[in-house]
């Protein structure tokens, strides 16, 4: 070094420090060396695996809402719902056998598979005083909403879907709309993937599914356009008390679900810059994905730090505004008020963490889950800590109380759910939930409800008592159907869980 003007060895001119590179530096991933800035070739190897290591965990993240699609699809073909017109429908409620991202035990569901790369043009024929129902695309991005928050406002109609390779005279708006196809009326929307879930919900009537299920058997169709002359007959498979799978991968085959998914999809399906990033670990459209031996062990590392951070974003959420309360456990499945998750309105872009929050833990995409809908649709609150913040425990008994005038139109329910699968928690009780209309529970004095939770029934409060399971945790989500002012403006608010004994 000079000493007149701190000149560095090797230079004429003086050089700011804060553009060099030290010949040691210590990170989080050791010691990295280099000669005058260049990385020595040990260095290099452990950069270049951390890369790949960086980009396997970012893929997994970015790649849950797409994968959680696959899973469902592959999950119905297990049951025997190839075709768009085999629909899985739960007739007899959704139980804890199957395994769904946090499903209810409150509706119907009628679920399908549209594979538009197969059929073309897909017609589906709501019927009248259908639930909410939705369509996502491969990427679980909101296409059209059907039935009651749909442009049929639960009167029934025909919905067109159009592949991505459409070039018709067709181009509806986002959301889709009213057009006349080849004489008759239909709402069309097109989706930008040839993949497609379809899922409907109807409403019980007196505490039951028949009503529903006669409005789906006898009234939802589904066939391609071409075909609507001599349309498939439809196939009801039920889907209650069968045991199967429709959650994505969280080892290595995570990346062979992507693999799949980005072979079959145009290449429209996402931009360039998350193409080249899931590129960037060996999964590309039309080429294999057969990754080498040290390139696979630094994927299944990354698939696991990958799943560990979306459990730490859903189950330890650091986002403020995740939680709709003050020093409460309660927060939102939904943050962010955007089904697009944009931060800020955009301002912030992506709000990457509130969308892993959401796909980790359940499925559908619709700007009805987000919306507000006084008197309308549903709100949702989850939780999985305790008044002192400790994970729920199924060796421990707890009490929850539901304090008096619930601001939901329709009914409120709790229902209760398995940290490692996010699926219904399996007990001695198909149904680990409770439900206002549904069950006869027993009502305090002043109006509100006190449900208990524990492996045993507390001696009396049976009719109020979910079952847990001792040695597993477990985490709850609070439903109001209809949910009426009071919820939105928070002047109403459930209790705390409490140990109780």
């Amino acid at each position: 070094m000079s000493s007149k003007r701190n000149i560095p060895t090797g230079y004429n001119t003086e050089i700011p420090a804060k553009i060099m590179t030290p010949d040691s530096v210590e990170t989080p991933i050791g010691t990295l060396d280099f000669f005058d800035g260049m990385p020595d070739e040990a260095t290099a190897q452990k950069l270049y695996d951390n890369l790949i290591f960086m980009r396997g965990v970012e893929v997994f993240l970015s790649g849950i809402p797409a994968t959680s699609i696959e899973a469902i699809r592959l999950g119905c073909v297990e049951v025997g719902a190839k075709r768009a017109s085999d629909i899985v429908i739960f007739d007899k409620l959704m139980d804890s056998n199957p395994l769904f991202l946090t499903g209810n035990t409150d509706t119907v569901y009628a679920i399908a598979t549209l594979e538009l790369d197969r059929d073309g043009p897909t017609v589906v024929v709501i019927p009248p005083k259908c639930g909410p129902g939705t369509v996502d695309d491969a990427w679980q991005r909101f296409v059209v909403d059907m039935g009651a928050p749909g442009l049929d406002r639960g009167k029934g109609a025909k919905y067109l879907i159009l592949p991505p390779d459409y070039e018709g005279d067709l181009d509806p708006a986002v959301g889709g709309e009213f057009a006349e196809v080849d004489g008759e009326e239909y709402i069309v929307a097109k989706s930008p993937t040839y993949v497609n879930w379809l899922v409907l919900r109807g409403f019980l009537a007196d505490g039951k599914p028949d009503a529903a299920n006669a409005m789906f058997k006898n009234g939802l169709k589904i066939y391609p356009l071409k075909d609507k002359k001599n349309p498939p007959k439809m196939n009801f498979i039920s889907g209650s008390q069968v045991p199967f799978n429709t959650i994505h991968a969280n080892d290595f085959q995570f990346y062979e679900e992507l693999h799949h998914i980005i072979d079959r999809e145009p290449l429209s399906l996402i931009d360039l810059e998350l193409r080249g990033q899931i590129a960037s670990i060996g999964i590309e459209k039309g080429k294999p994905f057969d990754p080498d031996a040290r390139t696979k062990e630094l994927l299944t590392k990354a698939v696991a730090v990958g799943n560990a951070t979306a459990r730490a974003i859903f189950f330890r959420a650091q986002m403020k505004e995740a939680f709709l309360y003050e020093n409460s456990g309660w927060f939102a499945a939904f943050v962010g008020g955007s089904h697009e998750w944009l931060k800020d309105k955009g301002q912030g872009g992506r709000y990457l963490d509130a969308r892993t929050l959401c796909f980790y833990m359940g499925t559908v995409n619709t700007p009805a889950m987000v919306n507000k809908m006084v008197g309308a649709g549903s709100q949702y609150a989850m939780i999985a800590v305790d008044k002192d913040s400790e994970y729920l425990d199924g060796g421990k008994n707890y009490k929850l109380n539901i304090p008096a005038n619930v601001p939901a139109k329709d009914f409120w329910s709790v229902v209760v759910y398995d940290p490692q699968t996010r699926s219904q928690l399996q007990t001695g009780q198909p149904f680990p939930a409770k439900n206002s209309k549904r069950h006869n529970l027993d009502i305090n004095k002043d109006g509100s409800v006190d449900l208990y939770f524990g492996a045993k029934a507390p001696e009396g409060k049976e009719a109020n008592w979910i079952q847990t399971v001792p040695g597993k945790g477990w985490f709850a989500c609070l439903r109001l159907y209809g949910p009426l002012e009071p919820w939105f403006d928070k002047t109403w608010q459930p209790g705390e869980f409490e140990l109780a004994g």
